[in-house]
């Protein structure tokens, strides 16, 4: 009896793992072919002022007293950012020469991270303070992850995941703090007359894309919690 109720208590936690391995998998891929195809629909549209990314990103900035920062461009697709360090901001190939809905869907984005720091956005503080600690503690979290299921230590398996859940709140807190970008730049682009307001939905639908993968990005993570967690019920 012990015998048998250990054996279908292991399938059952096995099987929760394999589940939480799939959704999250399914999750993430969901969340990237949603954008890769809102990218490419919107990446075909160009905008009605026909201005290019680099442009907009200009008048943004410009317009909110923050001429010093650069814009700079960098290879590859969908790799666009704003570093305050540097107060720089790097825009694709595919957005700072183009014209397109994309195009300045995304630069207006990175222009809203720098907003952000101008007026000093609370989450993004929080964020940037816990950056260091997240990427450390998720480090730590996996080899003691690693050491815990090899030596079977079960109270350092459970270290681990506890350490995991500074990467977890990172990237809980990164959730408002690109949404609210995502919403300053809505808000410049019409104050600016940069779009028209049939071309508002095609920016927030690229914007929403964009920001889905942040949640996926989150929801996966702690599938992966759940997952790890069922294989040391299972031991």
């Amino acid at each position: 009896m012990g015998v048998e109720s250990s054996y279908y208590s292991g399938l059952v936690y096995n099987s929760t793992g394999m589940l939480c391995f799939y959704v999250a998998l399914a999750i993430t891929a969901l969340a990237s072919i949603i954008l890769r195809i809102v990218n490419r629909k919107y990446s075909a549209i160009e905008n009605e002022k026909g201005v290019t990314g680099y442009e907009v990103a200009k008048r943004i900035l410009s317009n909110n007293g923050l001429d010093d920062i650069k814009i700079g461009q960098i290879g590859g697709s969908l790799t666009d950012y704003y570093n305050n360090s540097t107060r720089e901001i790097r825009l694709s190939n595919s957005v700072y020469d183009e014209k397109t809905i994309a195009a300045i869907a995304v630069a207006a984005h990175e222009c809203g991270h720098a907003l952000q720091y101008k007026e000093g956005y609370g989450p993004i503080r929080v964020r940037n303070g816990v950056a260091k600690i997240a990427s450390i503690g998720n480090t730590i979290g996996y080899i003691a992850l690693a050491i815990g299921f090899l030596a079977s230590i079960t109270g350092l398996v459970y270290i681990g995941v506890a350490l995991m859940f500074f990467a977890i709140f990172f990237q809980l807190v990164t959730i408002p703090v690109e949404f609210d970008a995502s919403r300053r730049a809505r808000k410049e682009l019409i104050r600016l007359g940069l779009i028209d307001e049939s071309e508002t939905k095609g920016v927030k639908k690229m914007l929403h894309a964009a920001g889905f993968t942040y949640i996926a990005g989150l929801l996966s993570s702690i599938l992966e919690i759940f997952r790890l967690l069922s294989y040391v019920r299972k031991k």
